[in-house]
């Protein structure tokens, strides 16, 4: 992108970097408006894009503007391989028709806007008003959900981000997490002597099982399985997403069901929200029970989503190991910080796949892990959003973080400080103190929020996502997760994950809205840090947070590079992609 040849001009009334720009290929070129950000943050005006070709009059022609074009346009440059743009170009044409569904429903009335998401947000609709316990419970769940299903920006970073590449029309209406239907998990019996039960600290078998489903359920499952002539105590109950019911269970793994290692039961009783996350249901009939995780063989966003039932033996060791050293900091426990253990997982490894010489995606199809929910750890007039909320925009315009901001009746710095307080401060306490890096995206959290105003946060996705970054000593169960690397490696666990990840974003939301300039915005994300410095002298030369560039990880390049896996996930920091360095927001004044 270069400057035009009049010259980059003020746009937006003389607002710092603001300017109007060209970019000039072979055969066409784009001029548009935009500001620009720390980090190399663009906000680009959508309204002023143009699409031109060369004419022989050289007055040039008018092309529509197609986001799919632009990316062919730029292949050789973005350097996808030619194996891969098809399928590339496949998940940003699945992204881009998903982004006109929203917008159309939001336009129709059918999902909230802001103001809407804002009223269900606040206690009993209104800021300081406390509900009875009984109705908030439901209320915060309905709060929590209707938010959930309302989002747009998962993972902003990400151009091609809702791709679910296996999906039909019927099965994006029904499973969606922008739909907000609900639906029933399908259940099998999957034979013991071949699926694998893991189990936090403290459940037993009987436990699980009676918590998730009812007596009533239970009963009838063994009753379908005595009718077979088998012995309900020759097997496991393994939760499966309908479309894997539908796609799977009968091709796939037709010979198990006939073996009657797989044996079909049918619907359970309860009814499920999908996630942002698209495997991950929140229970809406009982919202205190367990989130449920299940594999869902769809591609979307760089992986196809299944999950393993090897690599999942040690996530409910790993999650208590982390609860437990997140549980036993004093620090961690006064900013509020907790985390939504994954309590049990199971996997079914009896199919022929899982005897082949070399391991596939097909490893990856029968598998599921139960979830705490956020529900009973909140109080009356508290509510839940995921952190994805402060990066959303209506239909309209209109940025939940801005309203949040405007209606929580304190000033715009006290509100990021009391956000920052819950999110940052903790995230970088556990990287200085613990080396313990986790994936803090935004759909990766939950917010607690009083009166519109962040009060602490649940940190989620724990077994599939964290990190060890040192040499410290661990459990046989959980030294999976360490990936030990240098200081200056450990601190783009901040550096990429919160501040390229999530802050440049929200930063860039809060300034064009005239909420809060960016040089204040980045004051407090500093003197955060600063207090950190302060309160635990002894830890902040471990990682240091302030210095004056960090190296730039492309993390999209990733997609762009493999859109079938972008990296991999035994060894993701050899999977990483550098471009040079960025000036960090937050470098101690006069240093280069």
């Amino acid at each position: 992108v270069s400057d035009p040849q009049q010259g980059q001009t003020p746009a937006h009334n003389g607002e710092p970097g603001a300017g109007r720009y060209v970019l000039a290929l072979d055969s066409v070129t784009y001029r548009f408006a935009a500001r620009t950000f720390a980090l190399e943050h663009w906000v680009v005006d959508p309204a002023t894009i143009t699409r031109t070709a060369a004419s022989s009059d050289g007055d040039g022609v008018d092309l529509p503007v197609d986001a799919l074009e632009l990316v062919a346009e730029l292949q050789p440059l973005l350097g996808i391989p030619d194996e891969l743009v098809a399928t590339y170009l496949e998940e940003l044409s699945s992204t881009l028709a998903a982004a006109c569904a929203k917008r159309d429903r939001e336009l129709r009335g059918a999902s909230p806007q802001v103001p809407e998401l804002l009223a269900a947000l606040a206690p009993d609709g209104h800021p300081g008003v406390d509900t009875p316990a009984g109705d908030d419970d439901r209320r915060r769940a309905d709060a929590f959900q209707a938010t959930e299903a309302a989002m747009t920006e998962g993972h902003p970073g990400f151009l091609a981000n809702n791709g679910r590449i296996g999906f039909s029309l019927d099965d994006y209406l029904a499973y969606a997490p922008e739909r907000g239907e609900r639906m029933r998990l399908v259940w099998l019996a999957a034979r013991r002597e071949h699926t694998h039960l893991a189990l936090g600290d403290g459940l037993a078998e009987a436990g699980l099982y009676g918590g998730e489903l009812s007596g009533a359920e239970r009963a009838a499952f063994a009753g379908r399985l005595t009718a077979r002539g088998l012995d309900p105590a020759e097997y496991l109950y393994l939760p499966v997403h309908p479309w894997q019911w539908q796609h799977r269970v009968p091709i796939t793994f037709a010979a198990d069901v006939a073996r009657g290692d797989l044996v079909p039961l049918g619907p359970g009783a309860d009814e499920y929200q999908p996630q942002q996350s698209i495997r991950t249901m929140f229970n809406r009939t009982r919202p205190e029970r367990h989130y449920v995780k299940v594999a869902l063989a769809i591609q979307n966003m760089g992986f196809l989503r299944g999950l393993s039932p090897a690599y999942m033996r040690a996530t409910p060791d790993i999650n208590d190991w982390v609860a437990g050293v997140v549980e036993g900091d004093p620090t961690l426990r006064a900013s509020g910080f907790g985390v939504l253990r994954e309590r049990a997982s199971i996997g079914y490894t009896g199919d022929v796949y899982h005897r082949t010489t070399r391991p596939s995606a097909h490893r990856k199809m029968l598998a599921a892990l139960w979830r705490e929910s956020p529900v009973p750890r909140t109080a009356p007039g508290e509510r839940l959003a995921t952190m994805a909320s402060l990066l959303h925009r209506d239909a309209s315009g209109r940025a939940l973080a801005t309203a949040l901001v405007r209606s929580s009746g304190i000033a715009p710095e006290a509100w990021l400080r009391a956000y920052l307080d819950a999110y940052l401060y903790p995230l970088v306490h556990c990287l200085r103190a613990h080396d313990l890096a986790f994936m803090p995206h935004g759909e990766n959290l939950v917010l607690v929020l009083r009166d519109g105003v962040v009060r602490r946060v649940f940190m989620k996705d724990i077994g599939e996502e964290v990190a060890v970054l040192g040499h410290g000593a661990l459990p046989p169960g959980v030294e999976r997760v360490r990936a030990a690397v240098d200081a200056d490696e450990k601190a783009l666990a901040v550096f990429t994950d919160v501040f390229d990840g999530v802050l440049r974003h929200l930063a860039g939301i809060l300034a064009v809205d005239g909420v809060l300039p960016e040089d204040r915005f980045w004051a407090v994300v500093a003197d955060v840090v600063d207090r950190h410095d302060a309160e635990h002298p002894g830890l902040a030369g471990r990682v240091d947070l302030r210095v004056p560039r960090f190296a730039h990880s492309c993390l999209n390049r990733l997609q762009l590079r493999n859109t079938l896996q972008m990296v991999d996930l035994t060894d993701q920091s050899a999977s990483l992609l550098y471009a040079g360095t960025m000036a960090n927001p937050v470098a101690r004044p006069g240093t280069p």
